[in-house]
């Protein structure tokens, strides 16, 4: 194991999530035999449904025993099982610098997705990654093979670098979601993972288009502790990560407003991922990586499959 695969891939978040299977909820197209519905119809173990014959169709799918009872010809359609298809779509700009504990956004955003990564490579799946700022900063394309893994969390570990707000780039979800939609080769999971702060209208666009392009999506919202609870007491300066500038004041005089303007914020994220038909999850940093895996994938597995 890589130095960047032990510090990304924490051993009790696996033993846990390995007793879960990641099941995407909507139809998703890959090329191996799997576990998940595929929307090309083919022949399978899993019947669909009949339809009436129509010239040119299959002699060998026509359904006799029917013709037999209604003197009609009707073909026997399946449904294929296919593979999943996992894109993680990890945010690395400078926001996602901030800690309060051990594990700043960003290094509990890539144990997260090194977590999904590992689990959906060991059911077969294939799993691909990319982490961004304001455009793509690493990536690899989804694959099965064996050293998947290891490629993921290179890129995990090569594509975000914290630096000072005079040099740091902000988050622009729109050209990045965008690009995606238009060169992922099949359907399959996005999962995007980030604090959101940054273009909401980007995101929300670019959700609905790789919705539009059929994928199935999922948000998976991370915070810190500082910013969801706001416990700063006493004279504190706050310093911008995106942006250089600072503000010198008394918390307890911003606290309220702060805190309303957070819900306001948390819950237009849930009504727009609503609208994109797209899973949400708020996930704060002091949660245990495997207790919010397990919460996420869990909801997930017993949601059904969309159609």
């Amino acid at each position: 194991m890589t130095p960047a695969s032990r510090r990304y891939l924490h051993p009790e978040a696996i033993a846990r999530i390995a007793r879960l299977e990641l099941r995407a909820r909507a139809v998703v197209e890959g090329l191996l035999a799997g576990l998940h519905k595929s929307p090309y119809k083919g022949q399978s173990v899993e019947f669909l449904q009949h339809r009436e014959y129509v010239r040119g169709d299959d002699l060998r799918r026509v359904d006799w025993k029917v013709w037999g009872r209604q003197d009609r010809l009707y073909v026997k359609e399946f449904e294929e099982e296919t593979n999943l298809r996992l894109a993680l779509v990890v945010d690395g700009s400078a926001s996602m610098d901030y800690r309060s504990g051990p594990l700043s956004k960003y290094d509990y955003a890539a144990t997260l997705a090194a977590s999904l990564a590992w689990l959906a490579l060991s059911h077969g799946d294939a799993a691909g990654c990319a982490v961004f700022d304001d455009r793509v900063r690493a990536s690899v394309p989804a694959r099965t093979k064996r050293s998947q893994l290891t490629s993921v969390v290179e890129v995990l570990e090569t594509g975000h670098s914290a630096g000072s707000a005079a040099t740091a780039r902000p988050t622009a979800f729109q050209p990045v979601l965008r690009s995606l939609a238009e060169t992922l080769p099949r359907r399959g999971l996005v999962v995007v993972i980030s604090d959101l702060l940054g273009d909401s209208e980007g995101l929300f666009a670019g959700l609905q288009l790789l919705r539009k392009r059929g994928h199935d999506l999922a948000v998976l919202h991370v915070m810190d502790d500082d910013e969801l609870d706001f416990p700063f007491e006493g004279p504190t300066r706050f310093e911008g990560l995106e942006l250089p500038e600072q503000i010198a004041c008394n918390p307890r005089a911003l606290r309220e407003g702060y805190l309303a303007a957070l819900d306001d914020f948390l819950a237009a994220a849930r009504k727009r991922c609503a609208a994109a038909r797209c899973d949400y999850s708020l996930i704060r940093t002091g949660e245990a990586v495997d207790a919010a895996l397990v919460k996420f994938l869990s909801r997930r597995s017993t949601a059904g499959v969309e159609r």
